[in-house]
């Protein structure tokens, strides 16, 4: 995209976010737009995440600017290279990509440090030897004022003496900490002289030892933020209490830039957690299999799931920016995935509970190619060979020994439509010694091939099929939402209170079109009349699994028609 000319308006739609940005750039009060999308190392991003790489990375598309992905580590407690290169690959696949625009806090760690002996030798920041405890107890309440520190009056050189040793290693963890000296009446409670550094000897996963003093999210957020150059620092809601530190310490610093912050609606989603703290909880207990198990709101998760990377950012669009808080329901996000794969997804059969028919009268170790269509929304996808035999096998609810009225399906004497193949009756069937049917005997009309009659008779039933003979064996897993309600943990309840135990049903024995040998990892498939399906990573060409990305039935847009 070409950097708008000076003397033109630029016309966004959308969100007050970039009515802002459009604003800054119209008014001249900045030339080049640069954003960010700075997390945490410390977990796998999740859906909410998605959202703001969307909407940092869609700011900058939109006005010729650019958008970095920093790392804000400077915690080395929690973090890990793992995680580092899982949410480069989570970016990359949902579309977006920095350049050369690739950074850490820790490679401002040196800065950082100089800075906090600016504000030392300033008067702005002080050493502390109060415990955790007590700077809470010293800090207030909401409706009482904090009291000063009995340290907080020591003078610069001295502070500067005990920063130092404090950096050389000469105390111990948490005997010590860096404050800043602002206001400890302060209405904020995040003013009333908050942390800069605290001692911490632990290993990081980029620096190693060489620090055994680390900088707080607070300190090292907005100063990374001027040192790259952003303009538009965009963060969820909660960090707006910030926002007066993020700006005092920015004020009070000798940085090179002056980025400024602006807060949005976090994104929250029905039946799911998007608390990265629960998350971890959920796979470290072993409720999940993984971060990347499909019924995860991450989305390596969601990637494992079969969702494309478009459906979420085409549902990130449709939910908007803004800043009142809400809650989008999983339906939605399956509606937009849906609506997507129906354009785009081929179409394959698979029998999922099998139930086997022979035909009778088709001839012995004969069979055929018949010709079927791999996407009826798209021509441009063409068509595909399909094989038929004497055998094959349809669904076992796609039968029924005595049907009533209005089931259309097969039924002794009843006649149906095989998808792409020929119209069949059923004659007779067989059953165990516990009464469970096993087989179907029927007949076909050879003359009914590719599904129409030439005498014109009509049948209201078509059901799939899978010929036995070139039947892939597979393992297919159905996903449904992880928790049995809304909002889990809702009021004081334990969210793990809210799982549901039936999120994960494992179906063994199905026979999949021989065609869904060769389907590449990473594409999804419609299953006709099962809904969407992708390959497995644990799938081998010898044992395929597969997961249900989303079934066919769309409740959410049946709901908004009632509406």
């Amino acid at each position: 995209m070409s950097t708008p000319e000076t003397d033109t308006e630029i016309e966004t739609a959308g969100n007050f976010i970039r009515d802002i940005v459009a604003d800054d750039v119209n008014q001249g009060r900045i030339a080049d737009v640069v954003t960010r999308f700075p997390p945490e190392p410390n977990g796998y991003l999740h859906l909410g995440h998605a959202k703001s790489i969307c909407l940092n990375f869609g700011i900058a598309d939109d006005f010729s600017g650019r958008c970095h992905l920093r790392f804000d580590d400077t915690n080395p407690v929690k973090e890990e290279i793992e995680f580092i290169d899982a949410i480069k690959e989570d970016v990359r696949w949902l579309g977006f990509d920095w350049g050369e625009h690739l950074y850490f806090a820790s490679d401002n760690f040196q800065q950082l440090y100089d800075w906090a002996e600016y504000l030392i030798e300033n008067g702005n920041a002080y050493v502390d030897d109060l415990s955790a405890d007590q700077i809470r107890e010293y800090r207030g309440t909401l409706t009482e004022p904090g009291k000063p520190s009995p340290h907080r009056d020591r003078t610069p050189e001295e502070n500067l003496d005990l920063f130092r040793r404090m950096a050389a290693g000469d105390f111990d963890d948490g005997a010590r900490v860096l404050r800043a000296k602002i206001d400890m009446a302060s209405g904020n409670i995040n003013m009333r002289d908050p942390v800069l550094y605290r001692i911490l000897r632990a290993e990081h996963p980029r620096t190693g030892t060489d620090w055994c003093l680390y900088p707080t999210y607070d300190f090292a957020h907005g100063q990374s933020d001027a040192i790259e150059g952003v303009t538009h620092s965009l963060c969820t809601l909660e960090f707006e209490d910030h926002r007066p530190l993020y700006d005092w310490l920015v004020e009070h610093l000798p940085v090179p830039a002056t980025p400024r912050q602006y807060e949005f609606a976090r994104l929250n989603l029905t039946n799911t957690v998007l608390s990265k703290r629960r998350l971890t909880q959920l796979v470290d207990a072993g409720h999940v299999n993984g971060w990347d198990d499909p019924r995860m709101a991450t989305i390596s998760g969601f990637r494992r799931r079969g969702i494309p990377a478009a459906a979420i950012r085409d549902f990130c669009t449709r939910i908007g920016v803004t800043k009142a808080a809400s809650t989008a329901e999983t339906a939605y996000l399956d509606h937009c995935t849906r609506e997507l794969l129906n354009k785009t997804a081929r179409r394959r059969m698979a029998v999922l509970d099998p139930l086997k028919v022979v035909i009778e009268n088709y001839p012995e170790g004969d069979g055929e190619e018949l010709t079927a269509v791999n996407n009826p929304n798209d021509d441009a996808q063409g068509t595909r060979p399909v094989p038929f035999s004497r055998e094959i096998y349809i669904e076992r609810s796609d039968f029924m020994e005595d049907p009533p009225k209005k089931f259309f399906r097969l039924g002794p004497g009843r006649e149906v439509r095989l998808r792409f193949a020929f119209f069949i009756t059923c004659t007779d069937f067989i059953k165990d010694a516990d009464g469970n049917v096993t087989e179907l005997r029927c007949t076909y009309d050879p003359e009914t091939r590719g599904g129409n009659a030439p005498d014109g008779r009509k049948v209201k039933g078509t059901i799939h099929w899978v010929s036995a003979a070139h039947a892939l064996n597979a393992e297919v897993r159905l996903y449904e939402p992880l928790f049995t309600v809304a909002d889990p943990g809702a009021g004081n309840g334990d969210f793990l209170d809210d799982l549901n135990p039936y999120s994960l049903k494992v179906l063994t024995g199905c026979k999949l079109e021989p065609g869904l040998a060769d389907l590449a990892l990473g594409e999804t498939v419609q299953f006709e009349r099962q809904g969407y399906f992708c390959l497995d990573p644990d799938a081998t060409p010898a044992a395929p699994v597969f997961n249900r990305t989303v079934g066919l039935r769309d409740s959410w847009a049946k709901a908004q028609k009632k509406s």
